[in-house]
């Protein structure tokens, strides 16, 4: 294909941006479901546009090329804004491939045959277009993904206050290394605010303990006592003592109990507090 009629090409594209952006906005609509209003798509179609007809546009059409920095970092843009609106990849992409269907429809209207020659090639610099955007989703969506768990990690091991002086951290679910270690941060960030000397460790929700999980136990527990904070290990169910006698598990010289329960009396009795049971009269 010659420049020459690449440039017609591009002429045409720009002499009917109306005609185009209208025409791209119907078919990218059509795919999002009414889930974007068409003031919203028609605006980032035509920022789309304006960014596509006003690059420099050579023979090879080069995405990576700085000249096309400006276009990539808008493409980047709407694939951030689609991820957070809750749109998939494939709708994300349909935004740009819109533009074949309307451009093809515009030179069907006009009956060129160079055109249509010059449409291959647009087509082909199109479809890097949207692979660029896909790759930023994708990028995007791990970034969302990995923020979310990371939040989610810390509402699942929350650190509260018992008593004056002692906390308790309860855990649920499966205690890995990524867990532990959070698990590890929010009690000694709570320690030193707080200025704790007794932490009760709570167990009991934890599906299983393997020597790994025995160990991330033991390295939360030894990063509290360099902080003067002893610690306290409950909610071990006999099954799980089992387990551990099974594997040769050993806490040492760190108290266990049974209950959460029984853990606070431990602690209150620890800190000069004791616990009398009234009698009913």
């Amino acid at each position: 294909m010659s420049i020459a009629s690449a440039s017609d090409g591009w002429t045409t594209i720009r002499e009917n941006r109306e005609e185009i952006i209208e025409r791209w906005s119907k078919v990218a609509g059509q795919s999002l479901g009414g889930r974007i209003t068409q003031t919203e798509l028609k605006r980032d179609v035509r920022e789309m546009f304006e960014a596509l007809a006003d690059a420099p546009h050579v023979e090879d059409h080069d995405l990576t090329d700085s000249a096309f920095s400006d276009l990539r970092a808008l493409l980047a843009d709407v694939a951030r804004t689609r991820v957070r609106q809750g749109f998939s990849p494939t709708e994300t992409a349909i935004g740009v491939f819109a533009v074949k269907q309307a451009v093809l429809e515009l030179l069907e209207s006009q009956g060129d045959l160079a055109s249509y020659k010059f449409f291959a090639e647009f087509s082909r610099f199109v479809d890097d277009l949207g692979l660029y955007m896909l790759d930023t989703y994708a990028q995007t969506r791990e970034s969302v993904i990995a923020g979310q768990t990371e939040a989610l990690l810390e509402l699942s091991t929350p650190v509260v206050k018992l008593w004056e002086g002692i906390v308790a951290l309860p855990l649920v679910g499966i205690l890995d290394s990524a867990r532990t270690q959070v698990a590890m941060e929010t009690l000694l960030k709570t320690l030193v605010s707080t200025g704790s000397e007794h932490a009760i460790i709570d167990i009991t929700g934890v599906s299983a303990v393997d020597t790994q999980v025995a160990q991330n136990l033991l390295k939360t527990v030894r990063a509290a006592r360099l902080l003067g904070t002893e610690c306290i290990i409950s909610g071990i169910r006999p099954q799980i003592a089992q387990t551990m006698v099974g594997l040769g598990i050993e806490f040492g010289d760190v108290s266990t109990k049974a209950s959460l329960a029984d853990a606070l009396l431990l602690a209150l009795r620890r800190s000069g507090n004791d616990v009398v049971k009234r009698q009913r009269a």
